[in-house]
């Protein structure tokens, strides 16, 4: 089992981006819905028609628990950590981690921004901090 994500052929250009810095959402051409985790159809629609499209990287805080105790590598070397829902600017609702906050500075529709915590040379995965003004 790896402790980092894998990219395959699909979601390359995602891990890419992610390792210069940049957040990769899906646009479907067809009905101009974005929408993440990434997959090759519009699940609005289900058209094929569907392109990388680069996000700004601000989101509000959706729903967040604060987990205190994971056995699995590498999760159990972070906690406590703030795993989370977040709602981007461009409409979809992303699974991520909240960063550089403390518990009782979160709010449910707080601003945030996208960061990304370098896992290797290789792999960086986006997390998301409060917004800075």
């Amino acid at each position: 089992m790896t402790a980092t994500p894998e990219a395959d052929d699909f979601t390359l250009p995602f891990w890419a981006a992610a390792g210069d810095g940049r957040l990769l959402i899906r646009r479907c051409r067809a009905c101009a819905k974005a929408h993440h985790y990434p997959r090759e159809f519009c699940p609005h629609c289900w058209s094929e028609d569907v392109e990388w499209e680069g996000a700004s990287g601000r989101a509000t805080l959706y729903t967040w628990s604060v987990v205190h105790r994971n056995d699995l590598p590498p999760f159990g070397a972070r906690v406590p950590y703030t795993a989370a829902v977040v709602g981007l600017a461009e409409g979809p609702r992303m699974m991520t981690e909240i960063v550089e906050c403390p518990e009782d500075g979160l709010s449910v529709g707080m601003e945030l921004e996208v960061t990304f915590r370098r896992e290797n040379d290789e792999v960086a995965v986006p997390v998301f901090r409060p917004a800075r003004r």
